[in-house]
């Protein structure tokens, strides 16, 4: 594993990150909460970016990975900030962005803060609103009061550590719901979502296909495949959603 470089955002933060260099439209990847640069889908998406001679970018979110900073000092909209700050810092032209669980939502934000930095838009297991919809919409009466008394909750997980959930978190996400208001989506768009998956059910992917507007979206269900969607099958799908962008929005000019 080589060392990372690090880039210096405009809100001072410091996030560690690794670029392939290539041709454009690049490929930026966005990862998942809690999760970092060097998972399967990062890798094996840095990899085919190689063998394609396709620029590509992954990093790690402030809090997370090399990334400076703790988790708990940080939030939806810092995350975005940093993905802005990577698209404006180490690419050049528009991108398409792949963006796994939490990173489908830092991709839709992105996409509607910045519609001209993207070329396409692939989703793993897009969590969009999730802060909202599923942790404060579960959380018992016990959860919601030590959140406002303590400032913070953990939440089992099925990776390792319980997750620590803040109240910033809970209180930025909903300045940052993507589920609420109109959400344009003018390149090819790529849904993809496993019907084994128990982190994000496959009613989001449906709720964010109805919801979304564009001229080019599909949304593909994988029968059995799961949260990580990262068994040789799950990776291959990946890659061909993104051929299928990238033509496609080549095609579009």
């Amino acid at each position: 594993m080589s060392d990372p470089q690090y880039l210096e955002t405009p809100q001072g933060r410091r996030i560690a990150w690794h670029r392939t260099e290539g041709q454009g439209p690049g490929v930026v990847f966005l990862g998942g909460f809690r999760s970092d640069m060097e998972g399967t889908k990062a890798l094996w998406l840095e990899d085919w970016a190689r063998k394609a001679g396709r620029a590509f970018v992954r990093f790690d979110y402030s809090g997370h990975g090399q990334s400076a900073g703790a988790f708990t000092d940080h939030c939806i909209g810092d995350w975005a900030e940093d993905a802005a700050a990577v698209l404006d810092a180490l690419t050049e032209g528009p991108q398409v962005l792949v963006g796994s669980s939490m990173g489908g939502w830092i991709a839709l934000l992105t996409a509607r803060a910045h519609p001209e930095r993207v070329a396409g838009l692939v989703t793993i297991a897009a969590a969009p609103d999730f802060t909202e919809d599923s942790m404060w919409a579960g959380f018992d009466d016990a959860q919601r009061a030590a959140l406002e008394r303590d400032g913070v909750v953990h939440l089992p997980s099925d990776y390792g550590e319980p997750y620590p959930i803040t109240r910033r978190l809970i209180e930025d996400g909903r300045a940052h719901l993507v589920l609420r208001a109109p959400l344009h989506l003018p390149f090819p768009v790529r849904f993809l979502q496993g019907t084994a998956d128990t982190d994000v059910d496959r009613e989001v992917a449906l709720r964010l296909l109805d919801h979304a507007t564009g001229p080019d979206m599909r949304l593909t269900l994988v029968d059995g495949a799961d949260h990580r969607f990262s068994d040789p099958d799950c990776l291959a799908l990946i890659g061909e959603s993104l051929e299928a962008v990238i033509s496609r929005a080549a095609r579009a000019g």
